[in-house]
């Protein structure tokens, strides 16, 4: 892939830009292998890589500069913006909406945000492409200041960018650097993006989580939903199950899937994916994954797990490995945590590991791996 931005030194956030990429997967295989190194008898399945170019569904773009040319992209080390509109990670939906909302900004006269004087109002724009190239549109504001003004001029928007379905202001008033707050204001009458894929349309919310590689999270759901038939439990937990996308691709008739979310937000959008494709046997509570299985009264007989980086922790792991849970299946973003996860279940053994590579240029890639209990 060709970065004029990298090859300028602009952006370096692209850690394996300029390596080809069948070495860049090559590479993480071999990380991955040496993480789980511990383990033998296990099929490794091929690796899957999409398109290492134009893959991000979402973007996070930081906004500086002068209310009449405001840039899209990144701080340099000075706190002072550099325009990164025409990154190639982007989808083509994504860089295309980018002009648009540039001079959305520079016509409503929103004032970008100046970290080093710590003045102005907005600090990032975060944008969501849905596989039918609808958009979210989040517009982070340091107050409710510029709320009228936004508001006021969301039909001009909605007129020039007709993609953008949901739009929202998200209220985040401290200098540091996280990307949003905790107030969340829906300017649009509709209120969730639908991501179909395949046969089930899952919603996404303002402040859920959705993989960033569209392509990589169809197949991580097509390759988890074959791993739990091939199993075939009557009952089954999809613990940080987000906003359902494992638990629904895996539900059938006569087996009863339990979601666990932490975020309410992200529970009632699997619910309302749920209700809409009449999906039997489905319940989603809003709850610590750890909590709820310390907690519970009886096991299911199948349990995927999907932690954030930190992974699943001691005590959640101690807890599935002293479960009885005869198979397990873990999807992670971080090889690391994961080896150290395993190596708390001993009695867990990896038979099944494929590398997804969600996070093409650079380092970071996500691998799924089917657990099944040792005879004892």
């Amino acid at each position: 892939m060709q970065c004029d931005y990298f090859d300028a030194g602009t952006c370096r956030s692209c850690t394996e830009m300029g390596v080809p990429y069948p070495t860049q997967v090559q590479r993480k295989e071999q990380h991955l292998r040496r993480q789980l190194s511990a383990f033998s008898d296990i099929d490794w399945l091929p690796s899957f890589a999409a398109a290492e170019a134009g893959f991000r569904n979402k973007a996070k773009m930081v906004v500086s500069g002068d209310p009449g040319a405001p840039t899209l992209g990144i701080l340099d080390t000075d706190g002072l913006g550099v325009d990164l509109r025409a990154c190639g990670l982007c989808s083509p939906g994504l860089t295309s909406a980018f002009p648009v909302l540039a001079d959305f900004i520079s016509a409503t006269g929103l004032t970008p945000y100046d970290v080093p004087r710590r003045q102005g109002e907005l600090k990032y724009l975060l944008l969501t492409e849905s596989p039918d190239g609808e958009l979210m549109v989040r517009f982070v504001l340091r107050s409710t200041r510029q709320l009228a003004q936004l508001r006021d001029a969301l039909p001009r928007l909605q007129a020039a960018l007709p993609a953008a379905v949901v739009v929202s202001a998200n209220i985040h008033p401290e200098h540091k650097a996280t990307l949003e707050g905790e107030e969340e204001i829906i300017l649009t009458a509709q209120e969730s993006l639908p991501m179909r894929l395949d046969a089930l349309t899952l919603h996404l919310r303002t402040r859920s989580f959705f993989q960033t590689n569209t392509a990589v999270a169809r197949e991580l759901y097509r390759q988890g939903t074959a791993w739990v038939d091939e199993v075939d439990p009557s009952t089954l937990w999809d613990l940080y199950c987000g906003v359902g996308g494992f638990a629904l691709h895996a539900a059938r008739p006569g087996r009863d899937v339990t979601g666990i979310e932490v975020s309410a937000e992200a529970v009632a959008s699997a619910r309302l994916s749920a209700a809409e494709a009449d999906l039997p046997g489905m319940a989603f509570l809003a709850a610590d994954a750890t909590s709820f299985v310390r907690d519970a009264t009886a096991l299911p007989e199948m349990v995927i797990v999907n932690p954030p980086r930190r992974g699943l922790g001691a005590e959640l792991a101690s807890l599935l490995e002293d479960s009885g849970v005869r198979h397990v299946l873990y999807s992670s973003c971080n090889a690391v945590s994961l080896a150290k996860d395993l190596a708390r279940m001993p009695g867990l053994s990896p038979v099944k590991v494929r590398l997804m590579d969600m996070f093409p240029q650079s380092h970071h890639y996500e691998t799924m791996v089917l657990l099944e209990r040792r005879a004892a």
